[in-house]
């Protein structure tokens, strides 16, 4: 899971609580970030999925358009193998589910990762064969 930011800040055009009823702020700092990163993982019980924080910068976010949220499946060459329309009216959790398992050939244990980590480098997507 890589969060990317909080789509209803309190100082952002659409503020609201989280789910818990938390209210948060953009953050300053990557600090901050990975705080409201490690609430969202809580909150949405997301773990054992491993979880990482993109940079103040956003350039991950830029480089896969996932605002507000998406599903996307990176395969093993870097390519964008699924990506669904913006949440979370856009998901399809089965069809994300099936490209999984297309993808590894079964669906493999989750790893045991709730750590928190800066996403430092991410480049941009290469497109799938056929896009």
């Amino acid at each position: 899971m890589v969060y990317i930011r909080e789509a209803h800040a309190l100082d952002s055009p659409w503020p609201m609580g989280t789910c818990d009823g938390t209210v948060m702020f953009e953050p300053r700092n990557l600090a901050e970030r990975q705080d409201h990163a490690q609430h969202c993982m809580s909150a949405l019980s997301l773990a054992p999925i491993p979880g990482v924080v993109d940079d103040l910068d956003d350039a991950a976010n830029r480089a896969y358009e996932a605002w507000p949220d998406r599903l996307i499946l990176i395969d093993r060459e870097g390519r964008v193998a699924y990506r669904s329309a913006p949440g979370p009216f856009g998901f399809d959790v089965d069809a994300f589910e099936q490209a999984i398992g297309d993808e590894v050939g079964a669906t493999p244990a989750a790893p045991d990762a709730t750590g928190v980590q800066e996403l430092t480098a991410p480049t941009a997507p290469k497109a799938a064969p056929g896009a």
